[in-house]
């Protein structure tokens, strides 16, 4: 790169690391085609990055937010599930809604046992041949 470019950034970026980094935002931005702020002039998209740092053209806060951003994971949300009606008319008054839906869970699990044992007793009946 070019020595002069890099010593005119140092007066803008006190720390050299934070100035590759800050160059290196701007030269991939300007690879995904953001518009350049000066005359390329032949240069490469690292000297075209630091040149622009060095005049001004761009604040060393703006990149550091853009880099912030791009290296921010997105999480999704999980939404809450719908409330089911029922579950909130079995709530007593003053009872905590979560208590009650524990309740009706507990009561929708034992009818499932319930409905399986007796589809087993039903699976095992022998109808009776005719005589």
């Amino acid at each position: 790169m070019a020595r002069v470019t890099v010593e005119d950034c140092v007066v803008k970026v006190q720390n050299r690391f934070d100035l590759v980094l800050y160059s290196g935002q701007r030269s991939r931005q300007i690879s995904s085609g953001a518009e350049l702020l000066l005359d390329r002039d032949r240069d490469k998209n690292p000297v075209v990055a630091l040149r622009e740092i060095a005049e001004d053209k761009l604040k060393p806060a703006e990149l550091k937010e853009d880099i912030v951003h791009g290296l921010q994971k997105h999480v999704e949300v999980d939404e809450p599930e719908e409330d089911d009606p029922d579950l909130m008319m079995e709530a007593k008054d003053g009872e905590a809604p979560a208590k009650a839906a524990d309740e009706a869970k507990d009561v929708q699990e034992a009818n499932l046992e319930q409905d399986t044992l007796e589809q087993n007793e039903d699976a095992n009946i022998i109808e009776p041949e005719d005589e």
